[in-house]
């Protein structure tokens, strides 16, 4: 039944909840009017003495001289510049990994000087009084002007000795700068806050740490830190593990494969109550087990033709499809219940998880109560305990070995035997699954660092947070640390005087473990302002997952940036293979940002190359860590600090350059590159890729080379250009797609295939019937968001022309 919940009571004020949305929009007259004084902290070139323009007369240069003067922000710019001086000589970067050079944007650097508006220099000489000047007049005219010239020559050459040369490129200052920012983030100081917050853990109180959050962030100076709780609906472990009961022996047991007695149970009590799938379906269910393998379409339509699957028990392997998408296959085939496992040959070698159990959610995103729309007070309330109707329990691997009755699981160095039980061969089973629902506060820290320039802009940056509720993980305190740690590099840059162009949203969530809900209900209450305003979302979601190999994703747009920013980062310099970045669906909160507002996102992650090359969605399974588990796979927390810079220049990147470092032209080329599948080819669809990479090239060329000239640029025409950069994505938003998949066609779902997901999915499920509605209706989405992208960039394109016709 539909129902009212009340706030917790201890929940701050709903007004608060849109952090500093008012605050930022009422600060945006304040900081335009600081813009003068931030150009001039951050640029390397003054905008008033120029040693190309030697004035014709010494009156002429005085004039001058005195216009300069009464600048203003002149006093001050000469005492910042001599600071920004010295940023030329500090030490070079140590990542204690090697030297690095943050890398300059792919689009060039963009200098920020105001323009110089044209003006004609008119000096008013008097006319004689008189025809007749005596000899005392005439002399004193000439010994003035003498004067006055050889002073106006001595100025002018010391203010160009004090000026930095045209010479230096203006990106140069802001490379040093971002150096020096980065330069501060030391692998012990990550590795002592992560060991804080685990400490945390052992508290009953939910509310300790994102409070210890908010405190710490506070004190480094983080802007309108806060603490925005929703109450929500979660899913929790009954007071008992589920049971799997065989048959034919009568034999219990619980998911790990331990009888179901008392001692096993207190033995392994927090591991078992954690193997669960999150809104499963409730009860008990008696029925034959059949093996779907990977529960693809192709499996599914292979045993539904030898099987009757009503109401039977689906033995999958999790991996290669996300898990939303195959339970629904699942429901459709009849079926009414699944038991899901992680094959042992899946993962890497150097992680024995065969006898570990996990934990899932079904939850596609945000509280299942308030489906689209925000928990607030008052809101409307849906009753939804499940959000499937087949019973669902995650059971570990050495348990699905038992139940096939393998004699022994064949892993040896050679090779691997995946987990299989034979066709002839029947298992019937009782399977009883029970958890809890209730409401409970989630609470997200939210805190800010304002623009200069642009404090309407935002760039976001997420990590989250231990949820408490008992669960053992510790992806919470690697990510809390690691965002942390940047801040306060951030902070001790700002403390000297120096701001961002754009606004920085530093965000914690919480309620991650149960669909990403603190982000999506943040996102939610604040969806229409960051439609508008949010530029781009770097997640810091599990930074360490593995010790082998860097895995950067990246919206296309900004794939570019992101390989030149890993250039400088190799572990060993004689080591350092190509990093492939993709666009493919990752795990954690940048679910929302990505799917809901189109808005280009990045994340950094180490991961094992085992894990890499296999199967993708096996990082659905959540594992209990235990307290040794990070710290073993990074001891010296250097793979923590090495994904602290890289995230922290993307950050500082797309937050300082006064030309967002996107390109819409590799959103083009990943569309064409998408098309190129074998199947199904459609002309008119390459035609109209085609057409919008025309329009890129035309917008590339035409409107985002000019902005690296000072001259040509002016304020109003960047910000059309950036508002057509950051909004390029959101054409390739569509309403339906299948569950688990991303609504941002230009994410794939793997990287071994560069084909749209929706086709590639629509295919598999109709085969060559390429009539099909289904399919049809795929071609039509991504016809109609090409269509979208090249209709909005040659918008942009004429309300560019028309601007350049007026002002000419």
């Amino acid at each position: 039944m539909a129902s009212k919940l009340p706030r917790n009571e201890g929940r701050i004020d709903m007004a608060l909840s849109h952090f500093t949305v008012t605050s930022l929009l009422k600060s945006s007259k304040k900081m335009a009017y600081q813009k003068v004084n931030a150009d001039l902290r951050t640029s390397g070139n003054s905008p008033y003495l120029d040693n190309d323009d030697i004035q014709a007369t010494a009156l002429d240069l005085e004039w001058d001289m005195e216009k300069e003067l009464e600048e203003p922000g002149f006093d001050q710019f000469q005492q910042d510049n001599a600071e920004t001086q010295n940023l030329g000589h500090s030490e070079t970067l140590d990542l204690h990994l090697d030297s690095i050079q943050p890398a300059a944007s792919p689009k060039g650097r963009f200098q920020r000087l105001e323009e110089e508006p044209d003006y004609v220099t008119h000096y008013p000489r008097s006319a004689p009084k008189s025809k007749h000047c005596n000899f005392g007049y005439l002399l004193k005219v000439v010994c003035t002007a003498t004067t006055l010239f050889i002073s106006g020559i001595l100025i002018g050459y010391y203010a160009h000795m004090n000026c930095p040369s045209d010479d230096t490129p203006s990106g140069t200052k802001d490379l040093q700068l971002y150096q020096d920012i980065l330069k501060t983030i030391k692998a012990e100081d990550i590795k002592k806050s992560f060991r804080n917050l685990v400490q945390l853990y052992k508290s009953e109180d939910v509310m300790e740490i994102p409070k210890k959050i908010k405190t710490h962030w506070a004190a480094l100076g983080l802007e309108d830190t806060q603490l925005l709780n929703y109450s929500v609906l979660l899913d929790f472990p009954g007071p008992s593990p589920g049971t799997i009961t065989v048959s034919s022996t009568g034999q219990c047991f619980y998911p790990d494969g331990q009888p179901c007695r008392e001692e096993a149970r207190k033995g392994h009590s927090q591991d078992l109550l954690s193997s669960y799938a999150a809104y499963s379906a409730k009860g008990t269910l008696q029925a034959d087990v059949i093996d779907v393998s990977y529960g693809t379409a192709d499996d599914l339509k292979r045993i539904t033709k030898l099987k009757n699957t009503t109401n039977q028990i689906a033995l999958l392997k999790l991996g290669k499809l996300p898990l939303l998408y195959k339970i629904s296959l699942l429901e459709k085939a009849g079926f009414g219940g699944a038991l899901l496992y992680t094959d042992p040959c899946d993962v890497p070698k150097s992680e024995d998880l065969s006898s570990e159990t996990f934990m899932v959610t079904l939850n596609p995103g945000g509280d299942p109560s308030t489906p689209g729309y925000p928990s607030l007070d008052g809101s409307f309330r849906q009753s939804r305990p499940n959000l499937t109707s087949l019973l669902v329990q995650p059971i570990s691997a050495s348990f699905a070995k038992k139940l096939i009755a393998l004699p022994k699981l064949r892993m040896d160095n050679v090779s691997c035997s995946p987990l299989e039980l034979p066709y002839n061969e029947k298992r019937t089973v009782s399977l009883q699954v029970q958890t809890v629902t209730e409401f409970k506060p989630v609470t997200n820290v939210v805190g800010c660092l304002r623009g200069w320039t642009s404090p309407d802009r935002y760039v976001i940056v997420g990590s989250n947070h231990h949820a408490g509720y008992g669960y053992n993980g510790q992806e919470g305190a690697s990510s809390t640390a690691v965002i942390t740690a940047f801040i306060q590099a951030l902070m001790l840059r700002v403390n000297k005087g120096w701001r961002p162009e754009r606004t920085i949203v530093f965000c914690s969530w919480g309620g991650t473990t149960w669909g990403n809900i603190g982000s999506y209900e943040w996102g939610e209450d604040l969806a229409k302002v960051l439609q508008k305003n949010a530029v781009a979302y770097i997640s810091l979601h599990s930074p360490v997952r593995g010790n082998t190999s860097l895995h950067p994703v990246a919206s296309p747009s900004l794939q570019q940036l992101v390989l030149e920013t890993n250039k400088f980062n190799c572990t060993r310099k004689s080591q350092c293979p190509g990093v492939n970045v993709s666009s493919v669906q990752i795990q954690g909160d940048a679910d929302y940002f990505i799917n809901h507002l189109g808005v280009p996102a990045v994340q950094f992650t180490y991961e094992d190359i085992k894990t890499l090359e296999g199967p993708s969605f096996l990082s659905e399974a959540i594992f209990p860590k235990h307290t040794t588990k990070i710290e073993k796979i990074d001891p010296s927390f250097r793979l923590h600090e090495a994904i602290t810079k890289l995230s922290g220049e993307v950050i500082l990147q797309i937050a300082n350059e006064p030309v967002l470092p996107f390109s819409a032209l590799d959103i083009a080329l990943g569309v064409q590159n998408s098309l190129r599948g074998d199947e199904p080819s459609v002309p008119h669809l390459l035609a109209m890729a085609s057409h919008l990479r025309e329009s890129a090239e035309i917008f590339q060329s035409d409107e985002m080379r000019p902005a690296n000239d000072p001259k040509e640029r002016a304020p109003s025409r960047v910000r059309m250009l950036n508002d057509i950069l950051q909004d390029m994505e959101k054409n390739f938003l569509i309403t339906q797609v299948p569950p688990g998949f991303y609504r941002n066609i230009l994410y794939h779902l793997d990287g071994k295939t560069s084909q749209f997901s929706i086709i590639k999915e629509a295919w598999e499920q109709c085969g060559s019937l390429a009539s099909n509605e289904t399919i049809q209706e795929a071609l039509s989405d991504v016809l109609n968001s090409i269509h979208s992208a090249q209709v909005f960039l040659k918008a942009g394109l004429n309300v560019f022309e028309s601007v350049l016709v007026e002002k000419n």
